[in-house]
């Protein structure tokens, strides 16, 4: 990416809904080159999609949590199929394959404390792979609206 590129970035993370012909005048080039740019940008896979920031809140999902979850035996089909079906739980937002300690952590959202609790008890508790898990409740997130490239070492 060179830095027109990553201008481009920076200003359709910082809003997505800008057209073409403003995020253009914003980086002081033409229409069509600004057009071409995220073009290839979303064929080069840098540019994965557009989504609007919903308030957690307004969906019901007022308490969210890190669930660490350990699976047995560790196999690619156990992974694999823990992974799947853990992304079709509605509970949950977020799936990550780790290494280490944990195989899983899994960033869950819902109503209430006691629907993570029923979440943990009859969902996870309940399922012969998981062999351990531990749960850490998110009072407060910070999330950084617009990562920038890292410098190449």
């Amino acid at each position: 990416m060179d830095e027109l590129d990553s201008a481009i970035v920076r200003l359709l993370q910082t809003d997505a809904r800008q057209s073409n012909r403003e995020l253009a005048r914003q980086l002081g080039v033409a229409p069509s080159t600004c057009l071409e740019r995220v073009r290839a940008l979303t064929r080069r896979g840098v540019i994965r999609g557009y989504h609007a920031d919903i308030d957690p809140a307004a969906l019901n999902r007022s308490v969210q949590a890190m669930v660490a979850v350990q699976v047995r035996p560790l196999s690619r089909a156990v992974i694999n199929a823990f992974k799947s079906s853990a992304a079709e739980m509605p509970e949950v937002l977020s799936v990550f394959v780790l290494a280490g300690g944990d195989d899983f952590l899994l960033h869950v959202a819902v109503q209430d404390l006691d629907h993570l609790h029923a979440f943990l008890l009859d969902r996870l508790s309940k399922r012969k792979e998981i062999v351990g898990f531990r749960t850490s409740v998110v009072y407060q997130q910070v999330q950084k609206a617009v990562p920038t490239r890292l410098p190449t070492p």
